[in-house]
């Protein structure tokens, strides 16, 4: 029998626990799909802990986990753009909520066929984090040669990713980390200068780093604790990237304060609304994969897990224990 992890409220990992469930059979539009491994993200914590609110039905319970890899076992009426055996993976949000599991159904309209030389288990660590990569570079900013970032959690699974596609861009990337262990990893995969905020000043050090001047945009995934350092790393007219809230909720604040730090701009987007066409999702996948077989970007894999110790990989990821890309293995 297929097992998968479930919760019946919100609150600490321990919530979570790992059950049998029936699969069945595959409606209208879906696959069965047997899981080989499962992307373990940051953003799997927020509908744990209620930060993204779903619905939990007495005595049902949540599935959880938004990314994952695997086979083709069985299709439902009208899927005819795929083949029982395809490899495939996926990510999404409330779409693809369920992935913590050994198989399920899933709508077909999320998935995506993997290329021949493209595991399982680096589909699952790079799905979200490559097309998060993807659409950060490619849509949201026209970057140019010689453009400088600021990469916050440049030693995470995004940012190991972002970097190096950053240099291929000819960007220079300036990564902040925790640990000079996570600084020497950010290093290794593109980042030019490394800031270690336990005890450099982000702001101070960056404006050294740019000759007083500036970056031209921020990715900022911490959220409440770096904000406002992000903000004032900025050169004039630069673009703040909310990604992400690691360290908490940005708390509210006055917009006025955009014009009084340089006129800046910001955006707080979401991967799903990047990916909604699917021609443009087809374009960023198949310049991500084409990318990691070349060679050009690495998929570093630093976590793997049972299936039975979420519980424990939750804890890991908000203890900041984690790099790289982190993945629960069937």
């Amino acid at each position: 029998m297929a097992k998968a992890v479930r919760f019946y409220e919100i609150g600490a990992p321990d919530v979570m626990r790992l059950e049998e469930v029936e699969v069945g059979q595959p409606g209208p539009g879906q696959v069965r799909l047997r899981h080989e491994a499962i992307g373990l993200n940051y953003a799997d914590t927020y509908f744990r802990n209620g930060t993204y609110p779903i619905p939990l039905p007495a005595g049902i319970g949540a599935g959880i986990g938004v990314e994952a890899a695997g086979v083709i076992e069985a299709l439902g009426a009208g899927v005819d753009n795929l083949a029982v055996g395809d490899r495939v993976s996926y990510t999404g949000y409330l779409d693809t909520l369920g992935a913590y599991s050994t198989e399920r159904l899933i709508n077909a309209a999320p998935l995506i066929k993997l290329p021949q030389g493209i595991d399982s288990q680096t589909a699952a660590a790079m799905t979200i984090r490559g097309l998060t990569s993807a659409y950060l570079l490619r849509r949201i900013h026209p970057f140019q040669p010689g453009d400088t970032i600021l990469l916050h959690a440049a030693a995470g699974g995004v940012g190991l990713i972002l970097s190096q596609w950053a240099k291929l861009l000819g960007l220079t990337v300036i990564g902040s980390v925790s640990s000079e262990a996570k600084a020497e990893l950010a290093r290794a995969h593109g980042c030019d200068h490394v800031i270690n905020y336990s005890h450099e000043d982000i702001p101070k050090r960056v404006r050294e780093l740019t000759d007083g001047v500036g970056v031209d945009v921020v990715f900022d995934s911490v959220g409440k604790t770096t904000f406002m350092g992000s903000l004032d790393s900025l050169k004039r007219r630069g673009l703040m990237v909310c990604v992400g809230t690691a360290s908490g909720q940005i708390e509210p604040f006055n917009p006025q304060i955009l014009a009084f730090k340089g006129s800046l701009f910001l955006t707080r987007p979401a991967l799903a609304d990047y990916l909604a066409d699917p021609a443009d999702k087809a374009a960023l996948a198949g310049e991500l994969f084409d990318h990691v077989l070349s060679g050009r970007i690495k998929i570093e894999i630093n976590q793997r897990y049972a299936l039975e110790d979420a519980v424990q990989a939750h804890r890991d990821l908000e203890a900041r224990k984690t790099t790289g890309s982190s993945i629960f293995v069937i």
